[in-house]
């Protein structure tokens, strides 16, 4: 008797011991991506960029920190790299100019913020965060997004051009080319969107996502990326950041739509997240990705595009990051 009461104490303890197990997944775009246009070399360092934002949501997250926090981390990488469609690499919209959309939601809290048509703030995801925090409002846009950054000194401030690069230039170039001919453009071609998600050790979920948009949007357009339910969402059970079409996402409220089949269908996440990728944005004419996390830590990754730049570190540790359809 004394044995067994040993051994149950001995197993308990040893369960209070092993760490709550967290979880962090990311994208940076869905679109035409090729191993013919991505060279060996280009394809390394939109890896290493990858493992960059996973290992600094990872080191939030492993020092006990909040999925909100980790999510943050993980975007801000991406928004810093040239090589994503947010914060430095953003598109430019057909005047030749940037508007950045950000957005990010808490599950267990449900608050969220998020700004659309930003210009003037480095790191998009952190103006969310602070109109989540310190306004009454969840969406602020444009000139009034900025007069709001103007009252959050923490926000780190650039010029317009900060976010110029040749590459993005080029494809304006070609977009309007494309336009002055009379040429459809090549459906997906210009897609980019950077998302995490997070589960932190206290079981709670975060979802976070950043854009430059579309390549030679008409100023003012505003896509999926910002729009709660649409491009981001979190509950307590589920969170989702999305990558894609922006328009079709938003008529058929991806993001929302998965956990809602999570909750109410009792759907398991793959099949939820199979189920709008794959059939439900392809139906409406518009394609894309998800990355999505529920509370136990299972992750979903479809995209119906020719590749999503992605990465994950599941529960159990086991870590990767992927570009084409292995």
């Amino acid at each position: 008797m004394k044995a067994a009461v040993l051994a149950l104490a001995l197993a308990a303890a040893s369960a209070a011991a092993e760490p709550p197990r967290t979880a962090l997944v990311i994208h940076g775009g869905a679109g035409v991506i090729t191993r013919k246009d991505l060279p060996a070399a280009k394809q390394a360092e939109y890896e290493a960029a990858l493992n960059q934002a996973l290992d600094a949501g990872d080191a939030v997250l492993k020092r006990g920190g909040s999925a909100r926090e980790a999510v943050i981390a993980a975007v801000r990488v991406m928004e810093d790299s040239p090589l994503f469609n947010a914060g430095k690499g953003a598109v430019f919209n057909a005047e030749g100019g940037h508007e950045l959309d950000a957005a990010i939601m808490e599950g267990h809290t449900r608050r969220a913020g998020a700004v659309a048509g930003a210009r003037t703030v480095k790191n998009p995801v952190l103006l969310a965060e602070a109109i989540m925090a310190h306004s009454p409002h969840v969406m602020l846009a444009g000139a009034g997004a900025e007069a709001f950054a103007d009252t959050r000194p923490e926000l780190e401030r650039v010029e317009p051009t900060y976010f110029d690069t040749p590459h993005r230039l080029e494809q304006l170039r070609k977009a309007q080319d494309a336009v002055r001919m009379a040429v459809r453009p090549e459906k997906n071609t210009y897609f980019g969107t950077v998302g995490a998600v997070a589960l932190d050790r206290e079981g709670r979920i975060a979802a976070a996502t950043s854009t430059g948009g579309m390549t030679n949007k008409r100023w003012g357009r505003i896509g999926d990326a910002p729009i709660i339910g649409a491009g981001t969402y979190a509950d307590a059970q589920c969170g989702v950041s999305a990558t894609g079409w922006g328009e079709f996402f938003i008529r058929a409220t991806v993001a929302h739509d998965i956990c809602a089949r999570v909750a109410y269908r009792g759907d398991s996440l793959k099949a939820a997240s199979d189920a709008v990728v794959m059939q439900v944005v392809p139906e409406l004419g518009g394609d894309g990705g998800v990355i999505a996390l529920d509370k136990d830590g299972n992750i979903a990754l479809p995209f119906n595009t020719e590749g999503m730049y992605r990465g994950w570190i599941k529960p159990s540790g086991e870590r990767g990051v992927a570009i084409f359809k292995e």
